[in-house]
């Protein structure tokens, strides 16, 4: 696992394109701080720049460090949920500006999957995380699913889990409201 880590860490840190594992299905990722990195997954997935994208962190308490104000109700969440949580934030900072939606809010998870958690650690920064499949078609659970497309066009495919798998769906998606309720966006 260490020189995987270290393969995709170089691979980032020159603005390029990974598909990976993480906490739910096969992902497509990059620099969350890099807008030509961002650039290039809106081009690999064939989709529009509008659509925004998730990204992953390693811990709750670095979430700080891309939102302006990270609500109690959050860390609560993160600590109690069972299931993979993404939770979109108002205030995005510190990001690349092709990432934050118009109104400035951002989707961020707090990735669970050993790899993908020790790999952002070793980057320093958060890792963009959208479905490793072409806008339009079904997301890929197993690695067999990928599309030759994705794969042959990414800069870097990790060589883990190409066997096996962890949740058979994309995480769960909730938006914190004023005064510490939420509501489910996706589920």
């Amino acid at each position: 696992m260490e020189e995987e880590i270290l393969k995709t860490v170089e691979i980032l840190k020159k603005g390029g394109v990974i598909v990976y594992p993480t906490d739910t299905i096969w992902g497509i990722g990059c620099d969350a701080t890099n807008a030509s990195a961002i650039k290039k997954i809106h081009k690999l997935k064939r989709r529009v720049e509008e659509k925004t994208m998730i990204l992953l962190v390693s811990d709750a308490d670095t979430i700080k460090n891309y939102v302006n104000d990270v609500p109690d109700t959050a860390f609560d969440l993160i600590d109690t949920w069972q299931k993979p949580l993404t939770i979109v934030y108002k205030g995005a900072k510190n990001l690349a500006k092709n990432l934050v939606r118009n109104n400035d809010t951002i989707a961020i998870r707090v990735s669970k999957d050993e790899f993908s958690n020790r790999l952002i650690k070793a980057f320093g920064k958060p890792i963009v995380s959208t479905s490793a499949n072409e806008s339009g078609k079904p997301s890929p659970i197993f690695y067999k699913d990928i599309d030759d497309y994705i794969l042959e066009n990414a800069d870097y495919v990790v060589g883990l889990h190409h066997t096996t798998m962890n949740e058979v769906k994309p995480s769960t998606i909730i938006e914190i409201e004023d005064g510490g309720s939420f509501k489910i966006l996706r589920s």
